[in-house]
């Protein structure tokens, strides 16, 4: 809805997606929505799936019959409260490659990583022809997302961007070598704020779901245990290989049904480490295990303090628009229990007062739709 929003204020129906993905985003405003729409995916496995899930898609609504201006049946319980619209058989334009954060506008994309088959692509952003985009990066991660802000900001080719983020982590900060700006801070005015310094921890922190974790905590979720499992054993990595300060272990599916030794002898060889060779049923693990109360009374606390860190970010990149003169809006356009990163930030070189108007949530992002273009100039303060 704010991108089609967006895309009439604008007169602009060119979005380029960064960050696609499997192209779930792109797939629903090409053919849902009828905008033609570039999907830019670093990955080249993903793009070639995005690519195969658009022709299954296409395949369907052909045994459908579905002609240009008219969808299949949409099953639901009652009415919705937008009328969707018809389908189109218009699918996304896949581009493999990844975004250059330093580059000039007019040279966005390097190749993929993994590099794909097909020759380099064509940069979406180089606006030939005096053709104008939108810029969206739903769940952009990373430096990814003010890497976006960037070239909106130096490309005039882009109308408008709708960034939505994650990973705070993964951000860079200062120092970085010449020429690589860091992704955090970006305003002029984080800048200058004694004590900005936002460390790993702090910016992971603010990346869990704490909607989420409000409600474990409220019904005493056996899945609670995973917190301690997953300390101990950071605590049994960094024991037996200390150079491993942040180790990356993945998800291991189902962790709280496991006991410990069960879920460590998942989680080692993921990180190099042989799990004969790490003592999983000693008494130091076992007091460890006791202390599960603690983790997560330790985890609650950094989860209340989570929501300030990532209001910094957020405000950093609304100040670093502002500070260039765009009009900036940060709304809460998804329902945090679906979607932690619920925070849109949208940006514009044209007032957004019509473009926020009734959108769901809009009440609640400091937003006025008055008449005078001014409308936008106290969001997020």
């Amino acid at each position: 809805q704010l991108l089609q929003r967006l895309s009439q204020a604008t007169g602009c129906d060119r979005v380029v997606d960064v960050g696609a993905g499997q192209g779930h985003l792109s797939r629903f405003l090409a053919f849902g929505l009828g905008l033609s729409v570039t999907a830019v995916e670093g990955d080249a496995r993903l793009a070639a799936m995005a690519e195969r899930f658009d022709c299954e898609l296409l395949q369907e609504l052909a045994k459908r019959g579905v002609p240009g201006n008219e969808g299949p049946p949409r099953r639901c319980q009652k009415p919705p409260r937008h009328p969707l619209p018809p389908l189109t058989p218009r699918g996304p334009c896949h581009v493999p490659g990844h975004l250059d954060p330093g580059a000039p506008w007019g040279e966005f994309l390097l190749p993929p990583d993994p590099p794909g088959p097909g020759p380099a692509a064509r940069n979406p952003l180089g606006g030939t022809g005096g053709q104008r985009v939108l810029v969206t990066g739903l769940h952009a991660c990373g430096d990814l997302s003010p890497a976006l802000l960037r070239h909106f900001a130096r490309s005039p080719a882009v109308a408008a961007v709708a960034s939505v983020a994650c990973c705070y982590m993964k951000l860079s900060t200062p120092p970085q070598p010449p020429g690589c700006p860091p992704g955090y801070p970006l305003s002029a005015a984080v800048t200058a704020l004694p004590g900005h310094a936002l460390s790993y921890r702090a910016r992971e922190a603010a990346c869990h779901a704490l909607e989420e974790f409000v409600g474990r905590l409220g019904t005493g979720s056996a899945s609670l245990r995973v917190h301690c499992y997953r300390a101990m054993l950071e605590s049994l990595i960094r024991a037996a290989d200390p150079a491993q300060r942040r180790p990356r272990v993945q998800t291991v599916r189902k962790a709280h049904a496991l006991s410990f030794p069960q879920y460590a002898r998942l989680g080692l060889p993921r990180v190099g480490l042989d799990p004969a060779a790490v003592p999983l049923d000693s008494a130091a693990v076992g007091a460890m295990l006791e202390q599960q109360h603690k983790v997560v009374a330790f985890l609650s606390l950094v989860l209340l303090l989570a929501p300030l860190v990532e209001t910094l970010i957020l405000l950093d990149r609304l100040l670093y628009l502002r500070e260039q003169g765009f009009h900036c809006a940060l709304i809460p356009l998804f329902d945090p229990l679906f979607s932690p990163r619920n925070l849109v930030l949208v940006a514009a070189r044209t007032p957004l007062g019509a473009v926020l108007a009734g959108l769901d949530g809009d009440e609640d992002s400091g937003e006025d739709s008055g008449e005078d273009g001014s409308e936008d100039g106290d969001s997020g303060e």
